[in-house]
């Protein structure tokens, strides 16, 4: 009788652990979360790596240190943490080439860790580099690449993990020309690229709209990244007689452009204009003094939301200094849309890890619409171009030269052209 009742007892106590572990059972296979390419998963205490892939070193630094440092104060603004987990950011140099594009891709890649990336600073880094991440499941998101090929809806499915929040070169070169023509009502211009997507694409643009527009190319030249001699190129340039020439190149190649054009004869009075590429600080100081009275088209600071001068502020007291390049709000803009796709798409598990599927976060980004960030409205197209185009023209004077520091406000933008003029002021009736 005792033994019957100790294995009652028994089956009792069974039925009982059944009972009370069936709910966390359950509960644990109730968790599913699937993607079609992978998962990643962050155990608690861990953080979300996201990589940046910019030029932080060399000739054309400055334009990566800008948006990195556009990076590290979207950070900031998120508290440090997305979901309640750290972020963890991390840089790879890039070149500004298309070998330090490959090579910076490789190394993230190859490193399972990794959420997103925010990059590429350069278009020649881009067109090898997107295709190494995406096949390895990692979205990014380039807050200054600009060549048109890359959202071209026939790029291929390489980029399909691609995005960019700045502007489409289709829409820099047409402002540029249009101020040529309407503005300066220059007849005659030349351009010079540097063999990279991004410029040659950039004054390929321009001389289209140029000539739509009535307007004559004379010439369309090249020079290499490392030519230092640009007098050979100039001369030739010379013999067209045109009135202005467009060079949308980088730093280094576009001081030498700038000192030596004014040396060659021909060219003393020819008007000279560049882009976004050579807007910063350290063009100023490898173009000296003849870059007094230069143009530049470049985004169009003015016309950016109400969170930019606070950003401004934000900027100044952390790197005691003004943006270096034109794209800090762009790559503040790139960070705050990947941190958004990974809060849509992120789950945490009951045993406290996150899980982040990688075509979700891909989709997620994709399908941003109407996102207020610090450059305008941000919606995402059906190939990645997810900017709100805003583009204006700059004139450098003696007193930016002077002072190492970009113009900060535009001389002429497509928007102020376009808005409506206000009427004349009626005359008071003259008194008889």
């Amino acid at each position: 009788m005792k033994r019957i009742f100790i294995l009652s007892m028994v089956c009792v106590l069974a039925i009982c652990l059944v009972a009370v572990s069936a709910p966390a059972q359950s509960k644990k296979e109730a968790f599913k979360y699937e993607d079609k390419i992978g998962v990643v998963k962050i155990k608690k205490g861990d953080p979300i790596h996201i990589a940046c892939w910019m030029v932080v070193a060399g000739a054309d630094a400055t334009l990566g240190t800008d948006t990195k440092r556009g990076v590290e104060i979207a950070i900031e603004d998120k508290g440090g943490k997305i979901l309640g987990f750290a972020v963890k950011l991390s840089v790879q140099d890039t070149g500004c080439n298309a070998e330090g594009g490959q090579a910076a891709a490789t190394k993230l890649a190859a490193d399972p860790t990794i959420v997103a990336a925010i990059g590429s600073n350069c278009s020649s880094e881009a067109r090898p580099g997107a295709p190494i991440l995406w096949k390895a499941g990692i979205a990014t998101v380039s807050p200054s690449n600009t060549a048109p090929d890359l959202t071209a809806p026939n790029r291929g499915p390489g980029y399909d993990g691609y995005l960019r929040t700045a502007h489409n070169d289709k829409v820099q070169g047409a402002v540029a020309a249009e101020f040529a023509i309407k503005q300066l009502k220059i007849k005659k211009a030349a351009t010079i690229h540097d063999g990279s997507p991004y410029a040659e694409q950039l004054q390929g643009v321009f001389a289209e709209n140029f000539k739509k527009l009535g307007g004559t190319i004379t010439s369309q030249e090249a020079v290499a990244p490392t030519d230092t001699d640009m007098r050979p190129v100039l001369t030739k340039i010379a013999t067209g007689k045109p009135d202005l020439i467009y060079f949308p190149i980088f730093i280094a190649a576009g001081g030498h452009v700038t000192r030596q054009a004014k040396e060659v004869k021909g060219l003393e009075k020819t008007k000279l204009m560049s882009a976004d590429g050579t807007f910063s600080p350290d063009f100023i100081k490898a173009a000296g003094n003849a870059a007094v009275g230069m143009y530049h088209s470049s985004p169009d600071f003015s016309a950016f939301g109400e969170g930019y001068k606070t950003f401004l502020d934000k900027h100044q007291k952390k790197y005691a200094e003004k943006p270096i390049a034109p794209f800090h709000a762009h790559g503040y803009d790139a960070a705050m849309i990947v941190f958004a796709a990974i809060e849509k798409v992120g789950k945490v598990a009951p045993d406290g890890t996150l899980h982040i599927g990688r075509q979700q976060l891909r989709d997620a980004l994709y399908a941003t619409k109407d996102f207020k960030g610090l450059t305008g409205k941000l919606t995402c197209g059906a190939t990645g171009d997810c900017a709100d185009p805003m583009i204006a023209i700059y004139q450098m004077t003696a007193d930016n030269v002077k002072k190492l520091a970009n113009p900060e406000k535009p001389i002429w933008s497509p928007a102020v052209a376009a808005a409506p003029k206000p009427a004349p002021a009626k005359e008071a009736p003259k008194k008889k």
